[in-house]
C-alpha cells in the first residue's frame, strides 16, 4: 500500500506545478510537472509488480 500512497503524494505535490504551467504558461513549472509525471510512471510499473507478486502469492 506505500506504492499507492507515495502516488498520491505525488500527484498532489505536482497540482500546484500542473495549474502554473496550465492556466499560467509557466514553462519552468512544465518542466518540473514532466519530472512528476516520469517518477509517476515508474511508481505505477512498480505498483503494478507489487500487485502482481501479492495475487501470485495468494493463489498458491
Amino acid at each position: 500500500m506505500s506504492t499507492f500512497q507515495k502516488l498520491k503524494d505525488l500527484i498532489a505535490s505536482a497540482e500546484a506545478d500542473a495549474v502554473k504551467f496550465h492556466e499560467r504558461g509557466n514553462g519552468a513549472a512544465g518542466t518540473r510537472l514532466r519530472k512528476v509525471y516520469q517518477e509517476i510512471k515508474v511508481l505505477a510499473q512498480a505498483g503494478r509488480a507489487e500487485v502482481t507478486e501479492l495475487k501470485n502469492k495468494q493463489s498458491k
